[in-house]
């Protein structure tokens, strides 16, 4: 059975648009005055006004600058290109294959489905996964044949009872690799009452990992599904309440990751480097198979982060040679773009997503600050027709700034094409400029509201960011430089005007808004979700606003998961990336806008799972 064929599950929800306001909200008096226009008196706190060379005041973010010196950059160290390496790890990998292939003659009726499950969930947030995909596949095929959509499963394939942990387990991995399982049977775990999961004779560590497994598996969640609403409740407050007192350091630092780091903010680099420390500090270790799971995680994060360094390299010297680096006004970020990019994808034949990806995202964002800050009404309206006629000779008159941006923005969309072209078989470009065409748009509405001191409704507001999010754009080139060939029926599943591309585009835009719209307004940048809201609902507070807005964003989530995870006719791998890179996003805005201002959360994060190797 195919997931799709849990299809009248969300049936009534997939395509439908959510209420605008969510009743339980109940509004205040206002606390906060907005004002739709400023003046030079009225300069916002984060931002200031300087004089160009011609005389003209222009606004500025007062952005940090870059963070990673080219240098630096070029310095960092690619060993593990050692071919003894490789060596090492290919010999891994054969015994760890002949040890999956073992385990039909060696796993006991008892306790073989927890068994297999926990070999393929090792192995995925060890994040060495895509050697062992045939493997994968075999058992969990095997587990699917015992699953039961009323009762789950036991532990083992001759278990006499279900077994909450087991079942929790099993339904996240099965979902997530799409196989066609129901949350209903979670019911069968409660209590007569209904409120909280029923739990066996466990020790307190097996209850512990019983509800962390039943908290990874709620995140998992499609439209509609209460019993996954009620088990994220549940589980959540359990944990939060036991984590204090848990002698067990592993598996606290283990619900602490999950906790802070949910599905939708839990990249696989993040995930695989915070995942060896935790395995291996445990004691089953010293299993023969623990212990070589640990040793190729290990040397295949260290193997990874080497393809990473030379890409960095890559990567900074083009920034260099573009002349992007020339632009002081805007954010430099085109390390925190590969980040990005690089947490999510792993695989080292894909250098042309990771480098391109980060290409397209600092275009967008020097295009960004150009429109919200930099750029002149007047100069704006003349740059985005010359960028739609896509020819350098309409900037004449234009300043020097918008014409580099705009140099190196049509030579890397061009190079883009050129590099899907190798795998589509098909030229691109025109697809692609049409896209770019539409975002530019966008990006000049929201100045001309920006200039005209309006705020507009949240629908309106959100109908045109979707598209000025800048995902759609940063995506679809890279999308179709992997080696998977999309026809332009496919592609329309994934791309505008799909229901998946306008999910990501949609959550990407809430989540930057509720991030930065403190941030954006103390630069003179007034209109955002927030600021709609507030002019939709009069009364209503910025609290009010973000509680809507974040219960909004888990409800599209949902659906987003029900777009990725259903079975169509688009290639996984296409889906998978451009899915994967919006757990990026909500990772890299979990804390505040991580890419206007990296130099904490994000640089962190980037010295932990790009820069720093793991000790061996």
């Amino acid at each position: 059975m195919s997931l799709g064929c849990i299809s009248p599950l969300v049936s009534t929800m997939v395509g439908q648009k959510l209420p605008l306001r969510k009743p339980c909200i109940q509004h205040k008096p206002f606390t906060k005055v907005y004002r739709a226009r400023r003046s030079v008196a009225q300069v916002p706190i984060n931002m200031a006004l300087i004089k160009d060379a011609e005389g003209i005041t222009r606004r500025i973010g007062n952005h940090h600058p870059n963070l990673w010196d080219d240098d630096f950059l070029q310095s960092l160290s690619k060993s593990y290109d050692d071919p003894s390496y490789g060596g090492r790890a290919e010999k891994l990998i054969k015994e760890i294959k002949d040890m999956f292939n073992a385990l039909h003659l060696n796993s006991s009726s008892a306790d073989d489905l927890y068994q297999r499950l926990s070999m393929v969930d090792d192995v995925e947030r060890l994040g060495i996964d895509r050697h062992f995909q045939n493997e994968i596949k075999e058992n969990l095929d095997y587990v699917y044949r015992y699953w039961n959509d009323t009762h789950g499963i036991g532990c083992g394939r001759e278990s006499s009872c279900v077994d909450l942990n087991t079942t929790a387990l099993g339904f996240r991995i099965l979902r997530l690799h799409r196989y066609g399982v129901s949350s209903g049977m979670l019911q069968q775990f409660k209590s007569k009452d209904g409120q909280i999961f029923y739990l066996d004779n466990q020790s307190n560590e097996e209850e512990l990992r019983t509800i962390l497994n039943l908290f990874r598996a709620s995140l998992i969640a499609f439209p509609k599904e209460q019993a996954l609403d009620d088990a994220k409740s549940f589980s959540i407050a359990y944990l939060k309440q036991d984590l204090p007192n848990i002698n067990n350091t592993n598996i606290s630092k283990e619900i602490e990751f999950n906790l802070e780091y949910r599905w939708h903010t839990n990249v696989p680099r993040l995930e695989a480097r915070t995942y060896i420390d935790i395995y291996g500090d445990t004691t089953t270790t010293n299993n023969i198979f623990n212990s070589k799971l640990l040793e190729l995680a290990k040397l295949d994060f260290n193997m990874i982060q080497s393809i990473q360094h030379r890409e960095l390299q890559i990567l900074s010297r083009w920034w260099t040679e573009s002349g992007l680096a020339k632009l002081e006004f805007a954010r430099h970020r085109h390390v925190e773009y590969y980040f990005w990019a690089a947490g999510v994808c792993i695989e080292p034949k894909y250098s042309t997503f990771r480098i391109g990806f980060a290409k397209m995202s600092s275009f967008v964002t020097c295009l960004d600050d150009i429109y919200d800050t930099y750029g002149t009404l007047d100069e704006l309206k003349i740059f985005t027709e010359a960028i739609k006629r896509w020819d350098l000779a309409s900037m004449e008159g234009l300043p020097e700034f918008m014409k580099l941006t705009f140099k190196a923005f049509d030579e890397g969309v061009r190079d883009m094409a050129q590099e899907a072209e190798k795998s589509q078989g098909r030229d691109t470009l025109d697809y692609a400029r049409k896209a770019w065409e539409v975002y530019i748009d966008a990006y000049f509405q929201e100045a001309k509201w920006l200039a005209m001191g309006y705020i507009p409704s949240l629908e309106e507001y959100l109908e045109n960011g979707k598209v000025s999010s800048g995902s759609r754009v940063v995506t679809l080139q890279p999308v179709l430089s992997l080696d998977v060939p999309i026809s332009n029926d496919v592609l329309k599943e994934i791309d505008y005007p799909s229901r998946f591309n306008e999910l990501l585009c949609l959550t990407l835009r809430l989540r930057g808004d509720t991030k930065t719209f403190k941030a954006e307004a103390d630069r003179g940048e007034v209109v955002s979700c927030i600021t709609c809201y507030m002019k939709d609902h009069p009364g209503s507070t910025e609290e009010d606003a973000l509680e809507y807005l974040n219960y909004f964003i888990d409800e599209k989530l949902k659906e987003l998961n029900w777009e990725y995870l259903k079975i169509d006719n688009v290639p996984i791998t296409a889906k998978d990336h451009a899915y994967a890179l919006s757990k990026g996003l909500q990772l890299l805005y979990k804390e505040r806008d991580g890419f206007s201002v990296s130099s904490i959360e994000t640089k962190n994060l980037i010295m932990k799972t790009m820069i720093e190797p793991v000790p061996m």
